[in-house]
């Protein structure tokens, strides 16, 4: 088969945040610039992201916090614990100025989003890049890495190279077939977007090290090998044909938040309570995306490394009647599985809610016995008013009387808290909460 010249009239860029959640905590600590940073995931577990010092140094993903200090002794490690409100707030900031400047864009994650580009010049594409790193950096305080190519899996591999090569001035396009057969000859196939772990060994057992070696395969060669449509996919992105569908970087078929605990948890009324929370986040992530969801399901477990306790694990669904994004409705479903999977004598340590057969809110067909459409207006109301405040005012200023814990103080009396998550190394929410607002003196 003969490729496809990889020039073409339209071309896509992928705009990514820099080591993400670092770069956000460094908006506010710029005397971190040059220093070692490391972020720590839910309940100060483990290390999620790294500064390129802390790359440098040997952290890897992954690394548990309370190894770091025996691992490098000698090294200033500044750490933060995850605050995903600062890094929502800030990356909206990013994306919104990405926005402003993209002929067409549709967020892909929290820290990157797809350009799309059709008619423009050669030259046109590397300025364009350079002059919106410069104008995140300046507006937000963040660097970003660009890279441009006429799909969507090599804009991918451009990216790559400007992170990695600070000669592309952040902004790397590969627009020749030159330049593409260089860039893939360079890059692992293990790196690709979309090529597994799985995929990439029987790959590399077949000889296949480079992109370019993939790319250089026939069709007939890919499908017999494969036999699979999203490998044939990444084969013709490589060759410069655009294949991948736009619908599958932005419909999720799926929310899931979950979570470890602090600790472990026996008792149902705590559970309730854990389970409540992540419910709401994931009716909260519904109504952001504008669907609305059908089954909602719970799991929970107990620890499986300790083998002294006794072991259990379950997980159920419910079907809702009519499709929804209401929290008060996805918090009662959850409570309702949660009744019937939990059982007493046993210490868990893991729960989470994933709702699923998720549609677009309009058109919704409701149920003949379910609630009516006056009910569901007004949940909908109730929560455009929650999401308002608590997006003005701070993440969970406005809850559920089910979000909140409860804990006993030393008087033995229960006392109502917000967030039994551990995160003693979470900095402040500058732009999101006036009691955190920058005091200058």
């Amino acid at each position: 088969m003969e490729h496809q010249d990889v020039e073409a009239l339209s071309m896509y860029g992928i705009v990514d945040c820099d080591n993400c959640y670092v770069s956000c905590e460094r908006v506010f600590r710029p005397d971190l610039e040059g220093k070692p940073v490391v972020v720590l995931s839910n309940n100060d577990g483990c290390v999620v992201a790294r500064s390129n010092e802390a790359k440098a140094l040997g952290i890897k993903a992954g690394t548990p916090y309370y190894q770091l200090a025996e691992l490098f002794p000698d090294e200033k490690i500044v750490v933060f614990s995850s605050n995903y409100e600062l890094y929502g707030e800030l990356t909206g900031r990013v994306m919104s100025l990405i926005a402003k400047d993209a002929p067409a864009f549709f967020r892909y994650s929290i820290d990157e989003c797809f350009v799309y580009f059709s008619g423009f010049s050669g030259s046109y594409y590397k300025q364009w890049g350079e002059a919106l790193h410069q104008k995140i950096r300046q507006g937000v305080g963040m660097p970003v890495s660009i890279g441009i190519a006429p799909t969507k899996t090599l804009a991918k591999v451009a990216s790559h190279f400007s992170k990695k090569h600070s000669g592309y001035r952040h902004c790397c396009v590969i627009d020749t077939p030159e330049k593409r057969r260089k860039a893939l000859s360079l890059f692992p196939i293990g790196d690709v977007w979309g090529i597994g772990r799985r995929y990439a060994s029987r790959l590399e057992g077949l000889g296949v090290k480079t992109a370019l070696d993939f790319a250089d395969k026939s069709e007939t060669w890919v499908n017999a090998t494969f036999n699979n449509i999203v490998i044939l996919r990444i084969w013709k992105e490589l060759n410069g044909t655009d294949a991948v569908p736009n619908e599958q970087l932005c419909d999720k078929k799926s929310i899931c938040t979950s979570r470890s605990f602090n600790g472990m948890v026996d008792d149902i009324e705590s559970l309730r309570t854990h389970v409540a929370n992540y419910a709401a986040r994931c009716a909260e992530k519904l109504r952001r995306q504008n669907t609305v969801a059908s089954i909602v399901s719970v799991f929970l477990h107990t620890n499986p490394f300790r083998e002294d306790l006794l072991q259990y694990g379950n997980m159920q669904e419910t079907r809702l009647l009519t499709p929804t994004n209401s929290t008060i409705q996805i918090v009662q479903a959850a409570h309702e599985v949660l009744e019937k999977i939990y059982r007493p004598g046993y210490r868990y340590k893991k729960a989470g809610v994933i709702v699923m057969g998720i549609q677009p809110t309009a058109p919704l067909q409701t149920d003949l016995f379910d609630i009516n459409a006056e009910s569901i207006q007004r949940m909908r109301r109730l929560d455009a008013v929650i999401d308002h405040i608590n997006r003005t005012q701070g993440t969970e200023t406005v809850v559920l009387g089910a979000q909140q814990y409860q804990q006993k103080n030393g008087q033995g009396k229960a006392e109502v808290f917000a967030n039994a998550i551990k995160h003693d190394f979470r900095s402040k929410n500058s732009t999101t909460r006036w009691s955190e607002i920058i005091k200058l003196v």
